[in-house]
């Protein structure tokens, strides 16, 4: 298993040998949560990032800032890339992946809203410090099917999202290779796969459990950055 602080490191306790990289993300990735978004479907990958200053560990308390408006969480399915991929091939893509996790991107709704309405970048309200939160990440061969992984988050003992990665606009592999065409793809970089509905605000005192079902499951607390 890989273990995030600011590498990513093998259980074991050997040394690091993947930094942490930059984090893209894809939006719009499940048809659900297009509709409570009140969005529509986009011709191709929505795609954004997240700087390797916004990742922080999901074994500790989700920090969230709470001097901007409301801080929204958003479970999806995490891959780590361990070598490097540009303008790659489907299958380069899926041999290149090396582990798989369960992370949060963390958005500050009220403030992404603004910028939306205005025309502007939104990157603050995506790429803030502690930004994307995420957990160690098994090995690749733990999952044999990357379409068939069900992402849960229990929110205060109460699932408020649960979905399958079969549910996917735009499966992993082509996911890849699409972002390769764009961004160079490096070891350590973290592509967040896309959340399903179900997503909301976050406010300190908030017990959360963020699930791969029957891989990862973690238990924390969301308290004030």
């Amino acid at each position: 298993m890989y273990y995030l602080d600011h590498s990513l490191h093998f259980a074991n306790g050997r040394s690091a040998e993947i930094p942490a990289g930059k984090v893209v993300c894809v939006g719009l990735n499940y048809r659900d949560h297009i509709s409570e978004m009140g969005s529509q479907a986009a011709s191709e990958p929505v795609l954004f990032m997240k700087p390797s200053t916004a990742l922080a560990s999901l074994d500790k308390p989700v920090a969230i800032p709470v001097a901007y408006g409301a801080c929204h969480h958003e479970a999806e399915m995490a891959v780590l890339i361990g070598e490097q991929l540009t303008e790659c091939t489907e299958q380069q893509a899926e041999d290149a992946i090396v582990g798989v996790g369960v992370a949060l991107d963390l958005t500050l709704r009220e403030l992404q809203a603004q910028f939306k309405q205005k025309g502007l970048p939104w990157d603050k309200a995506k790429g803030f410090d502690g930004a994307c939160v995420a957990s160690a990440f098994v090995e690749r061969a733990r999952v044999p099917d990357l379409q068939d992984v069900q992402i849960r988050l229990t929110l205060n003992g109460e699932v408020r999202q649960e979905s399958n990665t079969r549910l996917m606009i735009t499966p992993v592999p082509q996911l890849l290779a699409y972002i390769s065409r764009f961004f160079t793809l490096m070891p350590g970089d973290i592509v967040l796969t896309g959340t399903p509905a179900g997503v909301g605000p976050l406010v300190p005192g908030d017990q959360l459990t963020v699930e791969l079902v029957d891989l990862i499951s973690v238990s924390t607390s969301v308290v004030a950055r």
